[in-house]
């Protein structure tokens, strides 16, 4: 693990991230959730639920299995609809856009499990991730900035996306939706499958992209990382929102730790 000089003493780097409590709290909304609804069939999934998420900021959605995470990326995304309530980006509704009409106004997804193409290069799944735009000189910008971000993604940009690592295949999948140019990603498992050095690389990439003005809002089971770079978290359960907070706060409530033993390890 790696190390990080923190007032004079050493800490590991996720420790380090929690400079994020001592900086000021993003002001401007950017997305939300109002009273949403989402169901498969008769399965009540999304119960009644409200997220805010800030310009600038990274929030962390936790919870145990079938509490509802993933739908709330595919709400998100348009891939499930909301029977009823509203979702707002940017202040306007866009709980009725396709999913395309969603990537081009600014939001990306990264998916559970990557889900890249595995019988095309690196670079060509890395070009999918900006069909909404036309290629130009910001393609090419955006290609330089996924390949400074991952030095390994551009030495293999020529292998079949298919004969990559685990960990190689995850900064694809992060370097595909940045191609996108989004002001919100929308992460589902990122750490999902990854040795531990992956893990803490990705999370550090993920610091890295929000500091440079993307917002993030990530599904996460390990939640002592996810907490440890997040501004604020949010808990579901079953369906509903039981606890909100600063990441801070959430680290330090004993209810979490109560609520999710043996899924969730809170320091």
């Amino acid at each position: 693990m790696r190390y990080a000089e923190t007032n004079k003493c050493y800490e590991p780097i996720w420790a380090a991230a929690l400079w994020r409590e001592r900086l000021p709290m993003p002001e401007i909304e950017l997305l939300q959730f109002r009273g949403v609804n989402t169901f498969y069939g008769d399965l009540h999934v999304l119960k009644d639920v409200d997220y805010t998420i800030m310009r600038g900021e990274i929030v962390s959605l936790l919870g145990g299995n079938a509490s509802g995470k993933s739908t709330t990326m595919k709400t998100i995304m348009g891939v499930v609809r909301p029977a009823n309530g509203s979702v707002t980006f940017d202040g306007q509704r866009i709980d009725t856009l396709s999913t395309a009409e969603r990537v081009r106004r600014g939001i990306a997804p990264v998916l559970e499990a990557r889900r890249l193409f595995p019988r095309m290069t690196v670079f060509e799944n890395l070009e999918m991730g900006a069909y909404t735009r036309k290629r130009g000189m910001e393609f090419d910008q955006d290609l330089d900035r996924v390949y400074q971000l991952f030095p390994r993604v551009k030495e293999r940009r020529n292998q079949l996306a298919g004969t990559l690592s685990g960990g190689e295949q995850q900064m694809v999948a992060i370097g595909r939706a940045l191609m996108a140019r989004p002001r919100l990603i929308c992460m589902d498992e990122p750490s999902m499958g990854l040795s531990p050095l992956y893990v803490e690389q990705v999370f550090e990439i993920i610091q890295q992209i929000n500091r440079q003005g993307t917002t993030i809002f990530m599904v996460e089971q390990n939640a002592n990382m996810a907490l440890a770079i997040a501004h604020r978290a949010y808990v579901l359960q079953t369906g509903r929102v039981v606890l909100s907070g600063t990441a801070k706060e959430l680290r330090r409530d004993k209810a979490i730790q109560e609520a999710y033993l043996g899924e969730m390890q809170v320091d």
